[in-house]
């Protein structure tokens, strides 16, 4: 059993992701809603709201303690802001979970109007990815024991780290539910099958 966490953003997208692999799914608003789960994906959308709603709904801390005790996770765009340990040019009150030693900036990339795709060669995929940036943040500093998966190969960003893993948790700063390949999320499931977690609250 998969869990989106819904409280904000990109929800849908990843649901018929899941549904085109046949795998089970649930939404995650509530504490509760986290038993049972094998991992989680973190979708994109505002990271600050998504940080705030977390706080009070009372899922900040029951989600960094299951993430801290195992649970397999993936964060698309914001929610890469979510697993990382710092973020540069958010607000104050911002929040993050702490579960990639990363330092991101968010919004790096520009404005929506900034938004780009770009094919990428990716660690451990064979092919090139094909990537969907909006408002998108990067990664600026990569901590001990995380992999980087892929950059942005030309323009302005070029060399721009935008996918990493570490351990249980793989994040990327672009949207690979929205192009139709399910190749990134294949990989997340295959992490999340490798550990063999199911959490308890």
């Amino acid at each position: 059993m998969i869990g989106i966490l819904a409280v904000q953003g990109g929800v849908r997208e990843h649901e018929l992701v899941l549904d085109e692999l046949g795998v089970q799914h649930r939404q995650v608003r509530r504490v509760e809603h986290l038993n049972g789960l094998s991992g989680i994906i973190l979708p994109g959308g505002e990271s600050t709201t998504m940080s705030k709603l977390l706080e009070l709904g009372g899922l900040l801390r029951p989600l960094i303690d299951a993430l801290t005790s195992g649970l397999p996770a993936y964060g698309t765009c914001a929610g890469m802001i979510l697993l990382a340990s710092e973020v540069l040019d958010t607000r104050p009150d911002a929040r993050c979970l702490g579960a990639l030693d990363i330092t991101v900036r968010r919004n790096a990339f520009g404005r929506q109007v900034d938004s780009f795709e770009a094919d990428l060669d990716f660690h451990g995929i064979d092919s090139p990815v094909p990537a969907v940036f909006i408002r998108a943040p990067w990664v600026e500093r990569v901590g001990d024991g995380v992999e980087v998966l892929a950059t942005v190969p030309s323009g302005p960003a070029s060399g721009a780290v935008v996918a990493v893993r570490s351990g249980r948790v793989l994040a990327t700063s672009f949207h690979p539910e929205c192009t139709g390949d399910a190749r990134v999320h294949e990989m997340f499931l295959a992490m999340v099958s490798e550990a063999g977690y199911v959490h308890e609250v």
